[in-house]
């Protein structure tokens, strides 16, 4: 696979580094997969075992709950552990777990129980693998070129976001949800493969260890994210919009199947919309940012799409299941960009020996805060209803931007050492 970007206008692209090629083919490969799974598994959950909306919401918490579990010392051990090793670990991890349950399925044994705890474990590998290859990058790529990296793994993420839940709803319905997740099954496989390529040797290929014990070297990471003006703003702002997007998300299909009586291809049509403004947002990240400042466009962009959040609330079937796209496609657009800037922000305020602590800790305050979210929506849900979850979500995600703004990081111009 050959990829390469522009230095400058005008001059001759660079090709990236084979080792970083190797790493973008697993995201590939995972993310195909993973957005086919993703969409799979509650579908599976809602249309075959006829689960109601508190397991829902107890499937998609307990799919992040890892992250609350062991997502602090999973920094520690990533920055001790070969990041190389940690990354196929994951996946072959991942690859077993998720094809258990078509065979389970046409073996006659799935039950709601083994997919809680399917998505549980997958969630664990998850941890370990997303601490790994956030904190593998600036060592593959280097510290200059990180915007560049991310914004190609996010405009990436994006394109098969789009393809991925509009393609696994065309194959939910056809062949079914247990057969969709095969191919998450196969991804995870892939991308095991294609790390295991990457050449082993460099500066962290191996183990480290730092002076001090375990809880000592876990409150490093944490002190450095917290007690930073910049990264702490960040995580604040960054885990509002995980929690009051989970509010939507968790719901919407219970919503599209049961409320409105669509299929699963509607829902994975309507998610893929998510994809494009995802993509949008991770395109315009870099230009964005150089025109109005880092620290603006973490903060411009909420304020503009708060507004366009409460139609994803209203969804329904004729002109306002276009409209409730639109915004869709706004809060994934602001989530695109601040998922290219607000990742290179982290990374280039924090040194190589606390890399894996600083990821890790974000991990755990953005993904536990998807777990919150997931549990909230399941209980609102079922004890009022989930057009309650939907408009709670939408309300608060509007407010997400204040963080940011009422920091240092509101008038940021550049990243630190860029």
């Amino acid at each position: 696979m050959t990829i390469a970007t522009p230095t400058a206008a005008g001059r001759a692209p660079t090709r990236w580094p084979r080792s970083f090629r190797l790493l973008y083919t697993a995201a590939v490969a995972h993310d195909v997969g993973f957005h086919v799974g993703q969409l799979a598994v509650p579908v599976l959950a809602v249309s075959l075992l006829s689960a109601g909306p508190a397991q829902v919401g107890l499937l998609g918490a307990l799919s992040t709950a890892a992250f609350l579990l062991v997502g602090l010392p999973a920094g520690v051990w990533v920055d001790r552990w070969p990041r190389r090793s940690v990354l196929v670990a994951a996946d072959l991890l991942r690859a077993v777990l998720v094809a258990s349950v078509p065979v389970a399925w046409w073996a006659g044994w799935l039950s709601i129980h083994q997919l809680y705890v399917v998505v549980f474990l997958t969630g664990l590998g998850t941890v370990f693998a997303d601490v790994a290859a956030q904190s593998y990058l600036p060592e593959l790529v280097g510290r200059d070129r990180l915007v560049a990296a991310n914004s190609l793994l996010v405009t990436t993420s994006g394109t098969l976001q789009i393809a991925g839940r509009g393609v696994g709803g065309l194959l939910v319905q056809l062949l079914t949800a247990p057969a969709a997740i095969v191919l998450d099954a196969v991804g995870y496989a892939v991308a095991a493969a294609a790390v295991g390529r990457i050449p082993a040797g460099g500066p962290r290929s191996g183990p480290t260890r730092e002076p001090g014990g375990f809880a000592r070297q876990l409150g490093a990471g944490v002190r450095h994210v917290l007690g930073s003006p910049l990264l702490r703003p960040l995580a604040v702002s960054t885990a509002s919009i995980n929690l009051t997007m989970q509010l939507t998300t968790t719901m919407l299909p219970v919503v599209f199947l049961r409320e409105l009586g669509l299929g699963a291809a509607a829902l994975g049509l309507f998610l893929g919309v998510g994809g494009v403004g995802s993509l949008l947002g991770a395109l315009t990240a870099r230009r964005l940012a150089g025109r109005i400042g880092h620290g603006r466009a973490l903060w411009l962009p909420g304020l503009l799409v708060a507004p366009l959040g409460l139609l994803v609330a209203l969804v329904d079937t004729g002109p306002m299941l276009w409209l409730a796209g639109l915004g869709w496609l706004a809060l994934a657009w602001r989530t695109g960009i601040g998922n290219v800037i607000g990742v290179s922000l982290r990374q280039a305020a924090t040194p190589d020996a606390l890399l894996g602590r600083m990821n890790a800790t974000f991990r755990f305050l953005l993904t536990g805060a998807l777990t919150v979210g997931a549990a909230i929506a399941g209980l609102l849900s079922q004890f009022t209803d989930v057009r309650t979850s939907l408009l709670v979500g939408a309300v608060a995600n509007g407010l997400t931007w204040l963080p940011v703004f009422l920091s240092p990081l509101r008038a940021l111009r550049r990243p630190p050492g860029a």
